[in-house]
């Protein structure tokens, strides 16, 4: 078996696109009804009040979305409350409330933790540009007056209610559209960073886990996982594969592609359609998911070596010096159909290395290396390395 249970039905019942002509009555109708439009709430609150609002257990997820992103530094967090102090209009957070009174943050992330941080005294101020005398305050050694002033500033809370989808696939649709939205500006997030915060789940957290593993690292040159790795590495943050979360976007075309037969809206589409899925994936589907992944990179480690992923460049006869993600993808998926056959391939490797350098002289160029990204590019792909172990072993 190669999928999951949930795996195996997670397609059932797909509608696809409804291209349905309504006329100037039905559209009418479809508004009254309140189709596509989103409950909001609007909240303003006084400083103080919202970060003792934070201590409440479940009251708000703050969770950064971008895990590995660096939050503000000093500095910015130091402007924003000389924002507060010179009572500069601050942008208002969004939130989604994914239970009653417990929300998750849509926007704003940043700004919550700096005024959160500043109440605590985790910082002092540094850098502030009209307000300079006051660099080196924490918030409780501020002046009795400025303290009172920033104390009677307010937060306003942008709220995408409940009541605004009826079930989590609708929910997960709504975040996604309201935060792309929200983020057409500033810097530009990549799109396994923009998955990263809508379908948090427990398989986006084991992506995240199987990005950690010794084995997967060695393999894509990224340093050894440690905790708090950011703060005691931050040379990670110069990795634009680690950076831009890369890692867990390889790991997850590994699982979205052996379902290429359902490929879909490019790539990148096909990737946001599988995590958003993957939501439902209960304790049994990840066990699975987990063991095939870890298995599958072992076994290719142990067939490659040092030669793991990377392309055989016919014209120099030797293998590239870096792995590549499309290459990955067809042997992934190749050998975990075929892990039943372990010992075997792992006896056979040298008759698969030839057979591989072969694929490369014998087929079109750029076949493996992801120049072409539509689903028959891919299903030739998969086809061709898997028709290559079926050769080797005789069966």
């Amino acid at each position: 078996m190669t999928f999951s249970l949930t795996e195996q039905t997670m397609w059932n019942n797909e509608q696809g696109e409804k291209l349905e002509r309504l006329d100037d009555r039905a559209i009418n109708d479809r508004y009254i009804r309140g189709e596509g439009r989103i409950v909001i709430e609007t909240n303003r609150e006084k400083l103080p009040g919202f970060v003792d609002q934070l201590t409440n257990p479940g009251y708000m997820d703050l969770r950064p979305f971008y895990q590995r992103r660096p939050r503000w530094d000093i500095r910015q967090q130091s402007l924003l409350v000389e924002s507060f102090i010179m009572n500069i209009p601050v942008p208002p957070v969004f939130l989604y409330e994914r239970d009653f009174n417990s929300y998750e943050v849509m926007d704003g992330q940043q700004r919550i933790t700096a005024i959160r941080d500043f109440y605590s005294n985790s910082f002092k101020l540094k850098g502030l540009q009209m307000w300079p005398e006051l660099n080196g305050r924490s918030y409780k050694t501020l002046p009795e007056k400025i303290k009172a002033g920033i104390d009677r500033r307010s937060i306003t809370s942008i709220v995408v209610m409940k009541e605004s989808t009826e079930n989590e696939e609708e929910a997960s649709l709504l975040r996604e559209t309201v935060f792309e939205r929200l983020n057409t500006g500033g810097i530009k997030l990549e799109r396994q960073e923009i998955r990263n915060a809508l379908y948090r789940s427990e398989f986006n957290e084991l992506l995240h886990k199987l990005t950690q593993s010794d084995e997967f690292r060695d393999v894509w040159g990224l340093s050894r996982w440690v905790e708090n790795e950011v703060e005691i590495n931050t040379a990670l943050l110069d990795n634009p594969l680690f950076a831009k979360m890369g890692d867990s976007e390889i790991v997850l075309r590994f699982f979205a592609l052996r379902h290429a037969l359902q490929y879909r809206g490019g790539m990148q589409g096909f990737l946001d359609i599988y995590m958003r899925k993957a939501i439902t994936f209960n304790e049994q589907d990840l066990e699975f998911l987990s063991n095939m992944y870890t298995d599958s990179l072992l076994l290719a480690r142990e067939i490659y070596k040092e030669s793991i992923f990377r392309t055989f460049d016919k014209t120099k006869n030797e293998w590239e010096n870096k792995p590549h993600k499309a290459f990955q993808d067809a042997v992934m998926v190749g050998l975990s159909e075929r892990l039943d056959d372990k010992v075997e391939l792992i006896a056979r490797r040298d008759e698969i290395l030839e057979a591989t350098k072969d694929l490369f002289r014998d087929t079109r160029e750029g076949a493996f290396t992801g120049r072409g990204n539509t689903k028959q590019d891919i299903l030739d792909r998969i086809e061709l390395y898997r028709s290559m172990l079926t050769r080797v072993l005789g069966r």
